[in-house]
């Protein structure tokens, strides 16, 4: 079946993990994508290990669904190439540093005379104006800016990174519902328009607890370490074999906890009977539960926790994860059709319509797999007429 952006044309000028993220999401959707990258090295991300097959695996995945050609902008062939496939796209996804592709001759005016129903998608670090536009934008830099860094980690110890991408992705995210707003309101208005996305923005909309700690109160949040700001007790907890996460902050919750744990009594302790006392004295609540559930087996509390309906599950690793009941049950990992260099298996699209379903059609490409075919298509007539 089709897949809900069946039928639109998305010009790529990305690299690296934002801008393709952005982009993979579209093609999932269904989106013709095709991905421009410089002759002869392409995207970076090519060459991120681990390697499979002579290509890399996290860009094989965050790469499917595309076709690539590699063009010069500096080279008039080329230009012309790239002017006639903007022209007919109906979305250009890029995520230079602000300025750079007014530089290369297209900036929003441009791009906007040339196609006037053109949704332009720009990802930067800081954002395309302000102080900080100029600056380059890592994930790294941007959960620093963002605060991540000074929140997460333990409570008396140094700054800690997330060790996952949390930046460049959500700011894909957020790129591509920005770009979905836009077509949608082309669809009233007949025009394109401008859609941003910053990774420090994106890290930002994520801290939503802190945010709104310090703009009801002023305050800096502490860092917490495995605390939750207004549960408790939820977080990781160590048994006698391994660790699992227990989410019994509501009252409920944790009555039947204390039940379970022998010690009904300590639901009524005026440091732990409310949401509130729990949270203040959860330094007190977490050495009381340590206690008592090293005592057992993960898979005993689990059974334990289930039958008394307390939330809690095991702490997987990844390959664990993948390979989970439920998640193969909901098919989270999938073959990748045709695929000849990269990966074979990859992860399927998180988001599912059922009568448009996203989907992985195509592999990731080689460096300008299908660039004489997108030449031939693109030069051999005008532009069709706006749409």
């Amino acid at each position: 079946m089709q897949g809900a952006l069946h039928g639109l044309l998305v010009v790529d000028l990305t690299s690296h993990l934002s801008g393709p993220y952005c982009t993979m999401l579209l093609g999932d959707m269904g989106a013709e994508v095709i991905k421009v990258e410089r002759p002869g090295a392409g995207d970076d991300s090519r060459r991120m290990p681990p390697m499979v097959d002579g290509m890399g695996a996290p860009y094989a995945l965050w790469n499917r669904n595309k076709r690539s050609i590699a063009l010069d902008p500096k080279a008039p062939e080329d230009a012309e190439v790239l002017r006639r496939l903007i022209a007919r796209a109906d979305v250009l996804v890029e995520n230079m540093r602000p300025g750079a592709l007014a530089r290369m001759g297209w900036d929003w005016p441009a791009l906007h005379a040339l196609n006037p129903r053109l949704i332009l998608a720009s990802i930067s670090g800081f954002g395309q104006d302000g102080p900080w536009a100029a600056h380059g934008g890592f994930d790294l830099m941007a959960q620093g800016m963002a605060g991540l860094m000074a929140s997460n980690g333990p409570v008396e110890g140094e700054p800690h990174r997330l060790p996952i991408a949390i930046s460049d992705i959500s700011a894909g995210m957020f790129a591509c519902i920005g770009i979905l707003g836009a077509l949608q309101a082309r669809q009233r208005t007949g025009r394109g328009q401008q859609v941003e996305a910053s990774l420090f923005e994106s890290a930002l909309a994520l801290s939503i607890y802190e945010a709104a700690a310090v703009l009801g109160t002023g305050r800096r949040p502490e860092r917490l370490g495995q605390a939750h700001r207004g549960a408790a007790p939820y977080q990781i907890f160590r048994t006698a074999d391994g660790y699992i996460t227990l989410g019994a902050g509501q009252d409920h919750f944790f009555a039947r906890l204390c039940d379970l744990l022998g010690q009904p009594d300590l639901a009524k302790d005026a440091r732990f009977a409310t949401v509130a006392a729990r949270v203040a004295n959860h330094g007190a609540l977490v050495a009381i539960l340590n206690e008592h559930l090293a005592r057992r087996d993960s898979a005993t509390w689990l059974a334990a926790l289930e039958e008394a309906g307390i939330p809690a599950e095991k702490v997987l690793h990844y390959d664990e994860a993948l390979a989970h009941p439920q998640a193969i049950a909901r098919g989270v990992v999938t073959e990748v059709p045709g695929a000849r260099q990269g990966l074979r298996r990859t992860l399927a699209p998180a988001v599912q319509l059922k009568d448009t379903p996203s989907a992985v059609r195509r592999p990731a490409p080689a460096l300008d797999e299908h660039g004489a075919e997108i030449r031939r298509w693109v030069m051999q007539d005008p532009p069709p007429a706006t749409r």
